[in-house]
């Protein structure tokens, strides 16, 4: 009788130690793939159907979606507070200037709420949007769980401080990301959202004018011709991010990398004799390995310290927390 009462004491005490960690988990183990199977079941369908409709009326919106999600999560978690409006915002620091893509998540919002008002986040849609984005630019898929409430606050000194530069080096991007708990790895791989897109001249004319970048000549030559080299001419003019296939989800980014046809600076380092060439080189070698750390790594990023249960609110307007 002793034994089996040592093993029941053995076995309360292991279920007190697991409700103790679950206390001390971090928000995402709240989130849950059937959040909304009864308060909003048409919520996957209404927002697949929205950003598919906006990517076919223009390919780079796919672009847009992913770096939103991305610019949101890095800067108090995924909170959708990138979203909100007016002076001191996210939105307005100069970190993300040229962040665009707000209308077709306003649109979005519109359409859920026809559905089922004031139950799905702006949060929650933002992180569903992209992985819907990145499906309709022949990308990878991934499994979102859902749960995030949107944050009433947003503030533009946090961006201007956590968001990575465009001309980073290769130690700076690893650190910004490790401070988001992402692996070097994970890194290269969010990266490689860079195979669609458009940054401006003015994220990339310091490399196409240092003569001692690592960049590609006959590159460098046709993007001098849309970069003046003084600003601000010609600051807005846009070139691919992927010059090869720059509206279809493939690894030609990391060949581009290969053949130093990095856009950015923070690109190019990531194939230039340092530890992440090997890792450029795998997605080279092997599409399918990158589309999977992708996927993953997306997921990863997509639940960083979400708001969750009774933390936040649930926005009517993506744009305002009143």
């Amino acid at each position: 009788m002793g034994y089996y009462k040592s093993i029941r004491t053995t076995l309360v005490s292991i279920f007190i130690l697991l409700i103790s960690l679950n206390h001390f988990m971090p928000c995402k183990a709240q989130l849950s793939t059937t959040f909304y199977d009864t308060t909003c079941p048409n919520a996957l369908s209404t927002i697949q159907t929205s950003v598919s409709s906006a990517v076919s009326d223009n390919p780079r919106n796919a672009a847009l979606l992913i770096r939103l999600l991305f610019h949101d999560c890095f800067v108090q978690g995924c909170d959708a507070s990138l979203l909100l409006s007016g002076t001191g915002s996210e939105r307005e620091s100069a970190a993300n200037v040229g962040v665009l893509g707000y209308n077709v998540i306003d649109d979005v919002k519109t359409a859920i709420e026809g559905v089922c008002p004031g139950v799905v986040s702006c949060a929650d849609i933002l992180a569903v949007a992209a992985r819907d984005a990145s499906v309709a630019v022949n990308g990878p898929s991934w499994t979102v769980r859902l749960g995030r409430r949107d944050s009433t606050g947003s503030d533009a000194t946090a961006a201007a401080n956590e968001l990575p530069r465009g001309n980073f080096n290769l130690g700076q991007l690893i650190s910004n990301f490790d401070n988001k708990g992402l692996s070097t790895r994970e890194m290269v791989a969010l990266s490689g959202s860079h195979t669609i897109g458009q940054a401006r001249c003015i994220r990339f004319r310091d490399r196409i004018y240092d003569n001692t970048s690592n960049i590609d000549a006959a590159f460098r030559s046709s993007l001098q011709a849309n970069c003046p080299p003084t600003a601000p001419t010609g600051d807005g003019n846009l070139e691919p991010l992927d010059l090869v296939t720059p509206n279809t989800f493939d690894n030609n980014y990391f060949r581009n990398l290969q053949s130093s046809r990095g856009l950015l600076t923070s690109d190019q380092v990531l194939f230039n004799g340092d530890s992440t060439d090997s890792i450029v080189n795998e997605y080279v070698d092997n599409p399918s390995m990158f589309d999977a750390d992708f996927a993953a790594a997306m997921v990863k990023m997509s639940e960083i310290t979400p708001l969750t249960g009774t933390q936040g609110i649930i926005r009517t307007v993506c744009s305002s927390a009143s």
